[in-house]
């Protein structure tokens, strides 16, 4: 019986522990490679790199748990993908990134996006403007969404299309205290993206 207990106890262990390995810290002051390669930023703060991912060419980063301020990265979105890994491709398709898009429709899909792969039923497109992203023109949004049972979260995003392919990136967090603590840090991460 022990040896059931034992030998089940480190299956758990070693299915759980890549999930949380993957975890790193992002030093500050030097240029990082994010959303698969296909971007440099270079924080002014350490940040932390969660090793899980929303997508195939995404990634996160927070600085006090995805749960109070969350950075994500993605790059180089071909058209006909989704943002964001399949939640239940048929019941509930993700919309796809398309190079028929401009860019003002990205804030759509990212909105349909989200409510589908993060579960928000509550979610606007606060404001949008013309915004620019390493020399490449761009889009600024900002929106405000509820996950079930959560609270009120704010989110700022800008993305651009580039050789036929979307990138963008997005800060989000809680609307009381997180939101706009942090929102001057990642507006300086953003400022410092460049193409790879």
């Amino acid at each position: 019986m022990n040896r059931s207990l034992g030998a089940c106890a480190l299956l758990l262990v070693a299915t759980v522990t890549p999930v949380y390995a993957g975890n790193r810290l992002v030093d500050a002051g030097r240029p990082i490679a994010v959303a698969h390669d296909t971007l440099t930023v270079t924080p002014d703060r350490e940040w932390n790199e969660l090793g899980w991912r929303a997508g195939p060419r995404c990634e996160r980063w927070t600085l006090d748990g995805e749960a109070l301020n969350a950075v994500t990265f993605c790059g180089a979105v071909e058209s006909g993908r989704p943002l964001f890994r399949e939640v239940s491709k048929h019941d509930q398709p993700l919309p796809h990134f398309s190079t028929t898009m401009l860019l003002t429709d990205v804030p759509d899909l990212v909105e349909k996006s989200c409510r589908i792969a993060l579960g928000a039923s509550l979610m606007t497109i606060d404001s949008a403007e013309p915004a620019r992203l390493d020399g490449e023109r761009a889009i600024r949004f900002r929106y405000t969404f509820t996950r079930q049972e959560e609270v009120e979260r704010h989110g700022e995003a800008i993305a651009a299309i580039r050789g036929k392919k979307l990138y963008w990136m997005s800060y989000e967090a809680p609307a009381i205290h997180y939101y706009a603590r942090d929102l001057e840090s990642w507006r300086r991460l953003a400022a410092t993206t460049r193409f790879r």
